[in-house]
């Protein structure tokens, strides 16, 4: 009796234990399964928050030539090599107002938008260093004929402020005239807008900045004192369109303050531990792509990761941020000109 007893105790045990480890593995299938889908979902959201422009095919061939390139190191059987040649990428803040949140934070609508903010970024080949150079967008340029995404085409126009050229032709009429002012060909194009910066420093956790005067600022609805502060994202846009009781109170000042906002975020990146951490990853990826729009070669997650992954050894202290050499304009004080030859040679240097 006791050894068909011990038998049976053991084997009811044993069925346990099967049962156990058979509903261990459902579960563990279930969580792989749903940590699967879950993944899926979050690509396709990110994919589907970022809008594109097709600017090569609207500008075609009348652009300056593309940058020699260096050869990348041979791709093994496992990973692709990192793109290491220099890269041209301009920049551009939105002030379009379309949306609840960007009305909130800007107000006014959606027409007429304008590019608030303008950036060359010019990535030395290696992806180590790189220069951020910023156009005052009271700048007086010739604004070049640029097509129309419903046909035909605008029309050139001369000592047209810089920033009209996104009112009047969007992300390609912006490149064209860049590319006529500057002489060098943009590899991408990148456009963030309000809400779009400002939950981007949100989910980075803010950003920390040093101001070395007063801000008082009625338009812009911020007041800061001098000194170190931590702005959340609401209180970094309002510094990055700034320009009231800082300097003269023209573009210039508040492009001093965009630079520095641009060093500080590279800074709270490198802080941050994007990669260690995948859920705040998410939340900064998401808020990246719901605010983006680029060029066509930059519009899939995969290829903004790839652009990232190559950027990763750029630290703020080898990011050096300049302004396009301008004067005051001889017929109109409230704007400016380029200065030359100087802005003629900052531009031959970055192609």
């Amino acid at each position: 009796m006791t050894g068909r007893d011990e038998n049976g105790d053991e084997g009811r045990r044993v069925g346990r234990r099967s049962k156990a480890l058979k509903a261990a593995g459902l579960t563990l299938a279930g969580v792989l399964v749903l940590g699967v889908a879950a993944a899926g979902w979050a690509y396709w959201h990110l994919n589907a928050n970022i809008k594109s422009v097709d600017i090569n095919s609207a500008l075609g061939d009348d652009r300056p030539a593309r940058a020699m390139t260096t050869p990348t190191p041979t791709a093994t059987a496992s990973t692709s090599p990192l793109p290491t040649e220099a890269l041209n990428i301009l920049v551009l803040g939105s002030d379009s107002r379309s949306g609840e949140e960007n009305q909130a934070l800007g107000g006014g609508s959606s027409e007429g938008a304008r590019s608030d903010t303008a950036m060359v970024v010019h990535v030395d080949a290696g992806r180590t260093s790189a220069t951020v150079v910023s156009i005052p967008r009271d700048t007086l340029v010739t604004r070049p004929s640029c097509p129309r995404s419903s046909g035909g085409s605008t029309s050139v126009a001369y000592n047209a402020m810089f920033n009209s050229a996104y009112s009047v032709g969007g992300p390609v009429c912006a490149v064209k005239t860049v590319e006529s002012l500057t002489g060098v060909r943009m590899d991408h194009y990148v456009e963030i807008d309000f809400a779009g910066f400002a939950k981007l420093v949100d989910a980075l956790g803010g950003v920390t900045v040093t101001t070395d005067e007063d801000i008082d600022d009625e338009d812009s609805h911020l007041t800061l004192a001098a000194g170190t502060h931590h702005l959340d994202g609401k209180q970094a846009l309002a510094l990055a369109r700034t320009r009231h009781d800082i300097g003269d109170g023209s573009d210039l000042g508040r492009i001093g303050l965009q630079q520095q906002l641009v060093k500080a975020l590279l800074d709270q990146i490198s802080a941050t531990g994007l990669l260690t951490d995948p859920a705040q990853l998410y939340r900064v990826a998401d808020a990246v792509t719901a605010g983006l729009t680029t060029d066509t070669g930059l519009d899939s997650l995969t290829q903004l990761m790839s652009l990232g992954q190559s950027l990763q050894g750029l630290s703020s202290d080898a990011v050096k941020t300049v302004t396009m050499p301008v004067v005051q304009a001889p017929w109109d004080r409230n704007r400016v000109v380029a200065d030359e030859p100087e802005a003629r040679e900052l531009w031959e240097s970055l192609r």
